[in-house]
C-alpha cells in the first residue's frame, strides 16, 4: 500500500514508523528539515521537505498512484487543503485528516466534509478521542485501559496485578477449569519490558499488567478475580478546562448524572466560559498546584482526579498532590512519551497519551480486510482487532485448535448475532461472526490476510 503522511510530528512519525515496519510504501512531507532527516534516517521512508498542501509537492510524493493520504500537520487548514488537493487533482481513494478546532466539528456544519464540498473520509479529533479514552477508564474503576467492541458487548480490560490478587501463580488453563461459566480470556501480559501472548501453562505474577477480553456482563466479576473491587467514582475533579476537559465534563454530566463534578481552570476567562457551558459542575478558578484550591475542591474526599492541562509537569505534580491528600485514583494526560516509564513508579494510576490515542484511531482505518474496530496498545507493540469472518477466511469452518494460529495471536471472543462466546479449542467460527483478536505487532500482516476479502468471495 502506498501512503503519503503529511506532518512528521509525534503522530506522523509514529504512523509512518508503524506502516513502514509492515513493508508499506510510505512518504512523509513536512516543512521542518530536522524532522524529515530524523524520520528518513530511522526508517525505510522517503522524506520530503515542503508544504504538504501544495499540488506540486503531493505530485512529487506520488499522489497520482497513492492509496491513502494521512494529514496530521499542526494546522487544521493545511490538513483539510491537503485532502482536498489529493481528491480533486489526484483522486486519492482514502483521505484522513486530524482536525483540532471544534468549530469545524460542530454538527451544524457537518455537510462541510461531504464528498461534494471538502471530501475527507475520516476526521480525527484528538481532543474528543482523548476525552472518550478517559471516559472509558472512568467506567471501569481499577482498570488502566478499557476498550469496548461489538457495540460494547465485549470489553478489553487492562489491569495491574497486586500481591493480593487471588489467582497469582495459577496456570491460566486452571482458571478456565475453576471458573467455567466466566466469559473471560487473558490475552496479553506485560511483564517487565516484554509483552507476550500467554499460553495455557503461563501463570500470572504480581506486578504484571494484563489484558483480558470479557463479556460485558462478566467484567465486574472478572475485576474481582484479578484483585480489583474498586467502586465507581461518585466524586470527580477535572483539572484543565480546555477542549478535552470541557468535552469530558459535558460527557460526565450527560452520561453519569449522579457524579458530583468539579473543574479547576487557571484562566479566569476560560473558567467563566466553561461555567456557562456546563449545567451541574462546580467550576473553580485557580492553580491546581495551589494547596488552597485543592482543599476548596475537597480533593481528599474525591475518588478520581483527572489532570488534563496542556502542561505535562502540571498534570503530574497535581496528580501526585491529589494522591498525597487522599484521592483514590489519578488519571493523567502526558504528551511527552519520555515520562512514560516514570509514571507508575510515582503512584499515578492511569496515563492517557494523546499521540497514542490518535495513532490507534488512524490505524483502524489503515488496516486491510474486514476490520470493524481496532485499538493499538503499548506504543504499537500489540493491537486488539474486531474483524468480520468471511467465508474465504482461513478461520472459518474449523475448530480453533486446528487453525494453527501463529505465536503472538489469540482469539479473545466471538460474537454471533447477539451472543458473545468465549472461545475454546472446539469453537468453530462461522461466516459473518465478529472475532475479537489480540495480536502482537509482528503478526499483524498475517491477521490482515486471515480476514482479507478474496476474489472467490464475489
Amino acid at each position: 500500500m502506498k501512503v503519503i503522511v503529511c506532518g512528521a510530528g509525534q503522530v506522523g512519525f509514529n504512523i509512518a514508523r508503524q506502516l513502514a515496519s509492515e513493508n508499506n510504501d510510505v512518504t512523509v512531507i513536512d516543512q521542518a528539515p530536522e524532522l524529515i532527516q530524523k524520520i528518513s534516517e530511522s526508517f525505510d521512508i522517503q522524506g520530503m521537505v515542503g508544504f504538504a498542501s501544495h499540488p506540486d509537492m503531493l505530485e512529487r510524493a506520488g499522489a497520482a498512484d497513492a492509496d491513502m493520504i494521512i494529514a496530521v500537520t499542526y494546522a487544521d487548514e493545511v490538513n483539510m487543503i491537503a485532502c482536498q488537493v489529493a481528491h480533486s487533482l489526484f483522486n486519492v481513494p482514502t483521505k484522513i485528516a486530524r482536525i483540532r478546532s471544534q468549530s469545524y466539528l460542530n454538527p451544524i456544519w457537518g455537510n462541510l466534509f461531504s464528498r461534494e464540498h471538502m471530501p475527507i473520509d475520516v476526521i480525527i479529533s484528538p481532543e474528543i478521542e482523548v476525552a472518550r479514552a478517559v471516559m472509558r477508564r472512568l467506567q471501569v474503576p481499577g482498570a488502566f485501559e478499557m476498550i469496548p467492541f461489538a457495540e460494547d458487548r465485549v470489553r478489553v480490560i487492562g489491569v495491574r496485578l497486586s500481591e493480593d490478587c487471588p489467582v497469582l501463580n495459577t496456570p491460566l488453563r486452571q482458571l478456565t477449569e475453576l471458573f467455567p461459566d466466566l466469559n473471560v480470556v487473558v490475552t496479553g501480559i506485560h511483564r517487565g519490558d516484554r509483552l507476550l501472548v500467554p499460553g495455557g501453562n503461563d501463570q500470572l505474577l504480581a506486578r504484571d499488567e494484563i489484558y483480558f477480553v470479557a463479556d460485558v456482563g462478566h467484567v465486574a466479576r472478572a475485576m474481582t478475580l484479578f484483585g480489583h473491587e474498586e467502586t465507581e467514582a461518585r466524586r470527580v475533579i477535572i483539572v484543565g478546562g480546555g477542549n478535552i476537559g470541557l468535552f469530558l465534563a459535558s460527557e460526565i454530566e450527560e452520561r453519569q448524572p449522579t457524579v458530583k463534578l468539579k473543574l479547576i481552570e487557571n484562566s479566569k476567562r476560560r473558567a467563566e466560559l466553561v461555567a456557562e457551558r456546563l449545567n451541574r459542575a462546580v467550576v473553580l478558578h485557580g492553580n491546581a498546584l495551589d494547596a488552597e484550591i485543592l482543599a476548596e475542591a475537597n480533593v481528599g474526599a474525591t475518588e478520581t482526579f483527572v489532570a488534563l492541562t496542556n502542561d505535562d509537569e502540571v498534570n503530574i505534580l497535581a496528580s501526585l498532590l491529589a494522591k498525597r491528600e487522599g484521592c483514590q485514583k489519578a488519571i493523567t494526560l502526558i504528551n511527552n512519551q519520555n515520562y512514560g516509564p516514570l509514571i507508575s513508579s510515582l503512584g499515578i494510576d492511569v496515563v492517557v497519551n494523546p499521540r497514542a490515542t490518535t495513532v490507534s484511531t488512524i490505524l483502524q482505518h489503515v488496516r486491510r480486510g474486514r476490520i470493524r474496530a481496532l485499538h493499538s496498545l503499548r506504543d504499537g507493540a500489540a493491537e486488539v482487532v474486531e474483524a468480520e469472518a468471511l467465508e474465504t477466511s482461513s478461520l472459518v469452518g474449523r475448530p480453533l485448535r486446528d487453525c494453527d494460529l501463529p505465536d503472538g495471536m489469540i482469539v479473545g471472543a466471538v460474537v454471533r448475532g447477539s451472543a458473545v462466546m468465549i472461545p475454546r479449542g472446539d469453537t468453530v467460527i462461522q461466516t459473518h461472526d465478529r472475532v475479537i483478536m489480540f495480536v502482537l505487532r509482528e503478526q499483524v500482516k498475517k491477521l490482515e490476510k486471515m480476514f482479507a476479502v478474496r476474489l472467490e468471495f464475489f
